[in-house]
């Protein structure tokens, strides 16, 4: 994998002649109504805290020590350590940890220290007023997903997909390449690199270029909040997925509802990350289908570019990903493109 190489959207869009599923995002996701927050520089703050699971103070400090050796400054929010059985704190105490570091201008990230489960117990009782007149980036996966849906629906202001404190290496030196790249891309995306990504080709593959706004994340996330003031808009963007620990049965039961609910019809593109773990069907009761099954008959009436094993999810290969940012994805019979804008 080659990371950040910015190269020029116009010479993919000049050859989307080339592509049968060439498609590009509504003018109403143009970039020039999004917001980007300002991109960090040396001497600055980004927060640890811990909207939905628990996390200890002693596991946070080899993110605290690689963040501070990028020339940041690290503050620790109260939740880092408190603990409400599975979640680092009670709503209220997690609830008021964000909002302190929503609210306070020398802030300028917010890293969510894990996942787990939670952000939806304390999403209403969250003010963004202070972050629509401050951007700043919001930056962790998993169930974090739902933080990263409602900012984008309701300001948009760009937030990163990554990885979070639970995920930085013990000891970085000895640490594999990939996981030091995958850290390495949380630092490039904060401080305003043009983030590009290659994936491997895959046989079920839909060639094409799409271009729109990337939003996505955890699919069941995703699906929890269909119906709610945070559910996902995806008309005209390039959505992303990923998803762990589930049965095929379920997956398929999430895509159809997502296929129902009109979230796969409008699409710029079509990007589906790790699928891990999936569980083992029950003697006599087989799904019969594979994840490329479930995905590609959801999506074969529409014509954008699909791609699968995109490296973003519950796994090692899980790289930073703009989430509201314009990008261009370009998928040949040979490669795979992700590229912002």
């Amino acid at each position: 994998m080659k990371r950040n190489e910015f190269i020029s959207g116009a010479a993919l869009l000049a050859g989307s002649a080339l592509f049968p599923g060439t498609s590009f995002g509504n003018t109403e996701d143009s970039d020039a109504e999004l917001i980007r927050p300002a991109y960090l520089k040396k001497g600055d703050t980004i927060a640890i805290t811990c909207p939905a699971g628990y996390i200890s103070f002693e596991d946070i400090q080899p993110a605290v020590k690689q963040m501070e050796s990028w020339g940041f400054k690290v503050r620790v929010g109260n939740t880092v350590g408190k603990r409400d059985f599975t979640f680092g704190g009670t709503d209220e105490e997690r609830a008021r940890d964000l909002q302190i570091m929503l609210d306070d201008p020398t802030v300028k990230a917010i890293m969510c220290a894990r996942g787990g489960y939670g952000v939806a117990r304390i999403i209403d009782k969250i003010s963004f007023t202070r972050l629509k007149e401050r951007p700043k980036w919001i930056i962790g996966f998993s169930d974090i997903t739902a933080l990263h849906l409602h900012i984008n629906r309701k300001f948009p202001i760009v937030s990163i997909h990554s990885k979070m404190c639970n995920s930085f290496p013990d000891n970085w030196e000895t640490a594999e390449s990939v996981v030091q790249e995958t850290i390495l891309s949380i630092r490039d995306a904060l401080t305003g690199t043009k983030m590009k990504y290659k994936a491997e080709p895959d046989e079920h593959n839909r060639t094409g270029i799409g271009q729109g706004v990337l939003i996505g994340g955890n699919l069941s996330i995703i699906q929890n909040l269909m119906g709610t003031d945070s559910e996902i808009s995806t008309s005209g963007k390039i959505l992303f997925l990923e998803e762990v620990g589930e049965y095929l049965y379920s997956l398929d039961r999430m895509f159809m509802n997502l296929k129902r609910a009109g979230k796969l019809d409008k699409l710029a593109g079509l990007v589906i990350g790790g699928f891990n773990k999936i569980k083992v069907d029950d003697p006599g009761e087989e799904f019969g289908r594979n994840v490329y099954d479930i995905v590609m008959e959801k999506v074969a009436a529409y014509k954008y570019p699909v791609c699968f094993n995109f490296p973003v999810g519950h796994q090692k290969n899980n790289f930073a990903l703009k989430c509201g940012a314009m990008h261009l994805l370009t998928v040949r019979k040979d490669d795979v493109e992700l590229v912002e804008k």
